[in-house]
């Protein structure tokens, strides 16, 4: 049996529906990982057991062996699980606008009308767009546009999830990186957009040395976590790579 390779290429044309529908995924996913940060917070798991304690108390459903035995333990549960089902939806309510915004804003961007034809410009050799693959596998995908005069953007980023574990993003990055680099000496450094709810690329951009360059751009969600933008100097990579 033939071990699958885990290999790096470039986007076709036959990959166009693929990236976008990855593209769109990407900008979402923050949604998916603020609420679960939101039901996880101490302060909303603090809300829920309060709430229901009181509607136990107003319904008197505390615990009981008198007439159900051992059933009677479990009569708290529906008043727990009644007022988890708001929390959820008033977590998402109050995090979707960023996120949908966001993505609305990603799709209308100039790149998306055809992403092959923009990331393969030869006016901007530093620019590309890959995808990595195990196998016959989708693992993730990498875009830089460096349509500027010297400086790179990591446009579009995304490892599924199965394969964050293994770092996968680290190669995706670090691979991006380097073309920018060393295929236009005008790139003077790389920068990333980076949302504090998507922990996999953060650590990632923790690990290639990408550094904050500005204040918060904005804070999202219940509990406003940080927007901002990072930053890899072409000199601190040189170093990276002796």
């Amino acid at each position: 049996m033939v071990e699958p390779i885990a290999r790096m290429r470039p986007l076709q044309p036959s990959d166009d529906r693929l990236a976008k529908f990855i593209i769109a995924k990407a900008s979402m996913e923050g949604l998916a990982a603020a609420n679960v940060k939101t039901t996880r917070h101490p302060l909303t798991l603090s809300i829920w057991v309060g709430l229901s304690c009181v509607f136990v108390q107003y319904m008197n459903w505390w615990p009981s062996q008198s007439q159900y035995g051992w059933l009677g333990y479990l009569a708290p549960v529906p008043a727990f699980m009644a007022l988890a089902a708001p929390i959820l939806a008033l977590s998402d309510w109050l995090n979707r606008p960023y996120f949908e915004e966001q993505t609305q804003i990603v799709l209308r961007k100039p790149d998306m009308a055809d992403l092959c034809a923009y990331y393969a410009n030869p006016k901007h050799p530093a620019s590309g767009f890959w995808i990595l693959e195990y196998g016959d596998t989708f693992v993730g995908l990498v875009a830089v546009d460096a349509s500027s005069d010297d400086q790179a953007t990591i446009s579009h980023f995304y490892v599924d999830e199965p394969y964050r574990a293994a770092h996968a993003q680290n190669d995706l990055l670090s691979y991006a990186v380097k073309h920018a680099f060393t295929s236009s000496h005008a790139v003077k450094a790389v920068v990333a957009e980076h949302v504090a709810v998507r922990d996999y690329l953060c650590r990632a951009l923790d690990a290639a040395a990408f550094l904050p360059i500005e204040k918060v751009k904005a804070r999202v969600g219940v509990f406003k976590w940080k927007v901002g933008m990072r930053r890899l100097n072409r000199n601190v990579w040189e170093k990276r790579v002796q």
